[in-house]
């Protein structure tokens, strides 16, 4: 008996996924007890609960949803097992990788039914097609699959006029004052379109004023999904602005001997920038720290920019945007001369001052005193003041972002660009064609398209920067390459609210964010309505220094 049975279950087949152990009593043997992997067949003889230890409870995929979006989009399951079932997801066949913005949550546990979601944060076209979930335990396995379409892939015509939905605007009389002020616009507003009324860019390029016409496929063509697109160079930006400079414009220059470096702070593209000591350059002090930007070549061409820059940074003359001394052109390198803030870059300054910033100072761990709501609205209606300056002037900035503001003593900010942060933050630029770097996750969809950088691009700059003051510094699509952050742009998506940010704050964002740009906010009523968000709330600045 007790080989028969050994012969019987020494048989080859197809076994089912689980082990199990079985016992027989022979005739004139004791109890035999030993594992073994059952035949296929037998399982019609004994049924499965039968066969398995009380309580274990094989991996069964009770609902499997559509996607849904919530704040974010999930995928909704049910899995039930016992021991707990190990989930995993396929994309199209291949296992997916879980990170940051791809994940699995468990939102209830009951008995041994377990509820969640396969959680995606902003998923773009790349992200459609088959989903499977795969759960299995040592007892077996079930798999089920759902079909996800997050965006349309994007077509070779962006021409479309779609808008952007803002959320419901009147729940405060701020809120219904926002939106009389977006969508009750006179007319479009001002743009590059001629000689009269056109805005100089801030900073020049000097490659030349060559406009490829939109049938061509230049070298510095996106590429959006599958689709290459041509980005169309705006005439007016390479534009010469001397017919912008006053005619009495004086640039004082300054002696070499005058100026004492101390230590370099960085370097761009186009040369370095050092802290120094300025002698005899303002009555009331001996001596001023500034900061000097060097010109590395000293090409006939670049001495020309360094001179039109210098005039037309001698007429920017505004309490939030960053004083300009003057310049030094005695020998080689050629230096531009500008006032020193005392704490850098505000993008560095966010992350020094947020909720994660943890510093090490002198080898001793050290907390920054966190920034509060009331000095997130100073520092964005200090930086809206400068732009309604710029604004103004007829003068566009065309790369707004934190990284290029400056924060001096007593939570001062100021509007500048050395230059070097084309270096310093790299992959916040994208390179196009291999030498122009665009900052994309701060442009709206005319400046990717067509290159076109006009004071309303500005606006949909400023409503970014006002993301970040409020993220502490975070990088705009953070979790997007940058392919998807075009991909995003171009097809009317936007930024999510921060978890700091007052809804009054986040709807004067999605004003700035509006796809037309004659139906952004202009300049003079954002700096108004922060204004009257930062009255409201007293800023206590001795804590910052």
């Amino acid at each position: 008996m007790c080989c028969h049975a050994c012969q019987t279950l020494s048989f080859r087949q197809t076994t089912a996924k689980f082990s199990m152990f079985l016992s027989f009593t022979p005739l004139v043997h004791p109890v035999i007890t030993f594992p073994l992997l059952l035949p296929s067949f037998l399982l019609s003889l004994f049924p499965l609960p039968l066969l398995l230890s009380p309580g274990s409870v094989p991996p069964t995929i009770v609902q499997l949803y559509q996607p849904v979006r919530n704040q974010d989009w999930c995928i909704p399951f049910t899995v039930t097992g016992n021991p707990r079932p190990d989930l995993h997801w396929y994309h199209e066949g291949k296992l997916l990788e879980e990170q940051q913005y791809i994940r699995t949550e468990i939102h209830e546990i009951t008995d041994t039914e377990y509820h969640g979601c396969l959680q995606l944060d902003i998923p773009t076209h790349i992200h459609n097609g088959i989903y499977t979930l795969v759960a299995s335990n040592e007892f077996g396995e079930d798999r089920g699959n759902v079909s996800a379409h997050f965006m349309h892939i994007p077509d070779v015509d962006h021409s479309g006029t779609g808008g952007i939905c803002i959320e419901n605007l009147n729940s405060y009389y701020f809120c219904g004052l926002l939106y009389c002020l977006i969508f009750s616009r006179p007319g479009s507003s001002s743009v590059i379109s001629n000689e009269d009324d056109s805005a100089s860019p801030l900073h020049h390029v000097s490659n030349g004023n060559n406009t490829p016409s939109s049938s061509e496929m230049g070298p510095d063509a996106v590429i959006i999904g599958m689709t290459k697109i041509p980005v169309i160079e705006n005439p007016q930006y390479f534009r010469n602005p001397g017919s912008m400079l006053k005619s009495d414009t004086f640039v004082q220059h300054i002696k070499r001997h005058n100026i004492l470096l101390k230590r370099e702070l960085g370097e761009g593209a186009f040369g370095k920038v050092f802290l120094a000591e300025c002698y005899n350059l303002s009555p009331d002090q001996e001596k001023i720290l500034v900061a000097v930007k060097t010109l590395k070549e000293a090409s006939e061409s670049g001495r020309a920019d360094f001179h039109r820059e210098a005039e037309l940074l001698t007429n920017l003359q505004h309490e939030h945007i960053v004083k300009f001394y003057g310049v030094c052109v005695e020998s080689d390198p050629l230096i531009m001369v500008f006032e020193y803030m005392k704490h850098g870059d505000l993008n560095k300054f966010l992350r020094a001052h947020g909720p994660d910033a943890v510093l090490m100072a002198d080898g001793q761990q050290s907390l920054q005193v966190e920034l509060t709501q009331p000095q997130m609205l100073h520092i964005a209606q200090q930086i809206a003041a400068g732009m309604v300056y710029l604004a103004s002037q007829h003068f566009v900035h065309r790369d707004l972002a934190t990284r290029n503001c400056l924060v001096g003593e007593n939570l001062l900010v100021k509007i500048g660009d050395f230059g070097m942060s084309r270096d310093v933050y790299s992959t916040d630029y994208y390179r196009v064609g291999g030498h122009t770097m665009l900052p994309i996750r701060w442009m709206p969809p005319e400046s990717i398209m067509y290159r076109r950088f006009t004071t309303e691009s500005d606006v949909w700059s400023l409503g970014v920067v006002l993301w970040e003051i409020f993220t502490y510094g975070k990088q705009p699509w953070y979790q997007l390459s940058n392919n998807e952050v075009i991909e995003c742009i171009t097809q009317g998506r936007v930024l999510q609210r921060p978890r700091t940010c007052p809804k009054e704050v986040y709807d004067l964002m999605l004003g700035c964010w509006q796809r037309e740009p004659y139906m952004r906010l202009n300049i003079k009523e954002i700096h108004n309505l922060l204004q009257s968000l930062a009255k409201a709330s007293p800023v206590y600045l001795d804590i910052l220094g």
